[in-house]
């Protein structure tokens, strides 16, 4: 595998969708899902550039962070999040993208209460009708922001979603949309300890659509480490 132009092209499709839409490509935090991918790998990945690993289960990433803790990079939790994995989540990742529920946010505070900093989460919103995907009703956000608002070690930093797959992708936009429009709606109540910055949306095969609609990260895996066995 290339992994290096992998990641150079990566790059080159974040930097060209930035200018369409008349972004800087510094404001996209690309995250590299690193989910059964070895940690050999993920260091070559971290040595040509890359500091941002997304994992989708808590166990698979307790290993590869003993395996990698050398590395300074920042670990993220794409994935869902049962609840009686929250302590071992909380120490292990410095982002949780997929609170979907009040009882996860509360166990993820619980899990924090001897410690001063305050872990940057983002709510998981459902977008499209699928029983499989987890994630808050669009519905439920604006509540869900509340309680979360009110945990004293959680500071929810915006809203992430994995929209319905469609092979073109710009199907997807108006999803897209409909996540930037909630996030603005969340925003305008100013809740404490919430803001509405990041927008956690688009992957391989759309995220530059996802950044012309206002994605802040994008959750990037087959793209640069190749199809998953």
């Amino acid at each position: 595998m290339d992994l290096e132009d992998n990641i150079a092209r990566v790059g080159e499709r974040i930097a060209a969708a930035c200018r369409r839409a008349g972004r800087r490509p510094e404001s996209i935090r690309l995250v590299a899902v690193s989910k059964t991918v070895p940690p050999p790998l993920i260091r070559r990945a971290y040595d040509a550039g890359l500091r941002d690993f997304g994992e989708n289960r808590v166990r698979e990433a307790a290993d590869k962070r003993a395996a990698l803790s050398d590395l300074a990079g920042v670990w993220h939790l794409v994935g869902h999040l049962q609840t009686n994995k929250a302590n071992s989540a909380r120490e292990l990742f410095h982002w949780v993208h997929s609170v979907d529920s009040v009882r996860v946010a509360q166990k993820l505070d619980q899990a924090a209460r001897h410690r001063e900093d305050r872990l940057p989460v983002l709510i998981q919103i459902r977008l499209g009708d699928e029983p499989t995907k987890s994630g808050a009703q669009e519905s439920e956000a604006l509540r869900l922001a509340e309680q979360v608002s009110m945990l004293s070690t959680l500071e929810l930093r915006g809203l992430m979603a994995l929209p319905p797959y469609f092979e073109d992708a710009e199907q997807v936009r108006p999803f897209f949309r409909r996540l930037r429009a909630l996030a603005r709606t969340v925003e305008s109540a100013r809740l404490p300890n919430v803001t509405m910055q990041e927008l956690s949306m688009g992957m391989s095969h759309d995220f530059e659509v996802a950044i012309e609609e206002g994605a802040t990260i994008v959750r990037v895996g087959t793209a640069i480490f190749g199809a998953r066995a």
